[in-house]
This record gives structure tokens, C-alpha cells and sequence, in this order.
């Protein structure tokens, strides 16, 4: 057993005493599911007494990003969450941060961007300057809008504007609860501008400027947590035990592997809808 536990990485678990935990959000938000099970794992553990959130990300699909404003949420009635911003914050990023008790930012972290953005690729020239064509069969006028070989008629336009203003509302909304502000001011700045750190103390989008350490510090007296209390810190990256024992390079390759025929199967349409910077 003792072997075993070696190969689990970083993030050791304290045994026992007060915690703080310590929950990072990194890189594009695609997948909710690892940093909100480690939410509801410190949310249940009664020795940890608070939580820093550690956000680096530009934000990222709509419902993974609503997964983690509800379980900030849920954690933050329960315990005090401290959001400390790194280089970025902003859309989906800075969703997941608006329902914690107090938000930290550096005063050049990129933060706001309040708002929904969609790609839609059109190759239709490109095809037919290839010489090819596509017929596209659909059970109704708007199954097939954001087909990236067809435009789009105004009908579908309206269509899929339509789907963005509903999230982009559901987005506002949830800001504006959660940062106890009117509904108002929040819809002034929430057209997709992003704002430093100290732009966005000023909005009130941010409470403290500061890094990391501030953001502890403030947890530590927040919860009476001495300074050398132990951190449980997650969510662990989680790896197959083969790849653990044979590497990295092996991993990177069996990933690849199970990844590839995902991506060739995968169907939809070219529309992408993202909380994103």
C-alpha cells in the first residue's frame, strides 16, 4: 500500500487538525467534474474550515462553467471561499469566482469579460473551390444551423442570437446575485470587456487586490487558522496505473490513443458556445 501511494503525486492528504483547502481552477474550463467533486469533498470534510479557490483560467463552455458557480456556491454557504486570481480570471473563469465570500485579484490580473461568444466556421468557398459539394438533409429549418457548409438564413440567425442572449442573462443574473449587486450595473460592464485586477475593484467585481498569499492570509484570520495550518490542496490529476508506472511519455501516448477515434466519431455542428475570454 505504501507503494502505491507514492505513485498519487501531489496534494499529500493531512490526517488530522484544521485545514484550509486549497481548489485549483486551471487552463480553458471544458470538464467540471474533477474541481467539483474535490468542492463537495472540502465542503463535507469538517476539519477543513475554509477554502482558497485558486483561479488561472480565461474561462471556457457554458454548463462546466455553471457547474462551478453552483458548487462555489453551495461550498460558500457552508464555509468561507477566498477566490485568489492568477494571470486571468475572466468569463466562465470569473463566473466560477462570483459566489465566493471574497475575491482577491492581482492588480494586473485579466478578470470580467462578462459574456457569451460563439465560432462559427463557414467553408462553403473553400469547398467549392475544391470542386465539392455537400447535400445537408435535416428534420427542421434550425436542426442544421451552425453547419459549417451551409450559411446561415436570418431565421437561423435570429435563432441562435436568441440562444446566446439566454445564456448570456443566465450569466449576468447569476453575477449580479451573487455579488449582491443591481442587476443594472452589472449589465453596464457586461459586454464583454475585460478589466485588470484593480479596474475591476473599482466595478465591484473584485473586493482585495493581492496574490496568493494575501488570498491565504485573509482565509487564515477569516477561520482563527494558524499560519503553518495544514493545506489539502486538489483536485489530484488523476492517472491510469499503467501509464504511472511506465511514464510519461507512455501516457501521452495512450492518451492520444483513446482519444483519436473520439474525435473521429464525434458529430455536431462547427456552432461552439463558451463563457471565453
Amino acid at each position: 500500500m505504501a507503494f502505491f501511494r507514492t505513485l498519487g503525486g501531489k496534494g499529500s492528504r493531512p490526517l488530522s487538525g484544521d485545514k484550509m483547502g486549497l481548489c485549483k481552477i486551471e487552463g480553458m474550463i471544458t470538464d467540471a467534474r474533477e474541481v467539483t467533486d474535490f468542492l463537495r469533498e472540502l465542503r463535507e470534510d469538517d476539519s477543513v474550515k475554509g477554502v482558497v479557490l485558486r483561479i488561472d483560467s480565461p474561462g471556457g463552455a457554458v454548463a462546466p462553467s455553471q457547474e462551478l458557480y453552483q458548487a462555489v456556491k453551495a461550498l460558500a454557504q457552508i464555509k468561507p471561499v477566498v477566490v485568489s486570481m492568477g494571470t486571468a480570471a475572466a468569463s466562465g473563469g470569473y463566473y466560477a469566482a462570483a459566489p465566493a465570500t471574497l475575491i482577491v485579484a492581482n492588480s494586473g490580473s485579466i478578470t470580467g469579460s462578462i459574456g457569451v461568444r460563439a465560432e462559427y466556421v463557414n467553408l462553403q468557398g473553400l469547398l467549392e473551390k475544391l470542386g465539392l459539394k455537400t447535400d445537408l438533409l435535416a428534420t427542421g429549418k434550425f436542426k442544421a444551423a451552425g453547419s459549417p457548409t451551409t450559411p446561415l438564413t436570418p431565421e437561423q440567425r435570429a435563432y441562435l442570437m436568441a440562444l446566446i442572449m439566454d445564456l448570456h442573462q443566465q450569466f449576468v443574473a447569476d453575477v449580479a446575485e451573487a455579488r449582491k449587486l443591481p442587476l443594472e450595473a452589472v449589465e453596464k460592464v457586461a459586454d464583454g470587456r475585460a478589466f485588470t485586477g484593480r479596474q475591476a475593484q473599482q466595478l465591484g467585481l473584485v473586493d482585495k487586490l493581492g496574490g496568493l498569499e494575501t488570498a491565504s492570509a485573509t482565509l487564515r484570520e477569516m477561520v482563527k487558522l494558524p499560519e503553518k495550518a495544514s493545506v489539502l490542496e486538489g483536485p489530484e490529476k488523476k492517472l491510469p496505473l499503467l501509464p504511472r508506472l511506465l511514464g510519461a511519455t507512455l501516457s501521452a501516448l495512450a492518451q492520444a490513443l483513446t482519444d483519436a477515434p473520439e474525435r473521429a466519431a464525434s458529430p455536431g455542428s462547427a456552432l461552439i458556445l463558451e463563457y471565453r475570454q
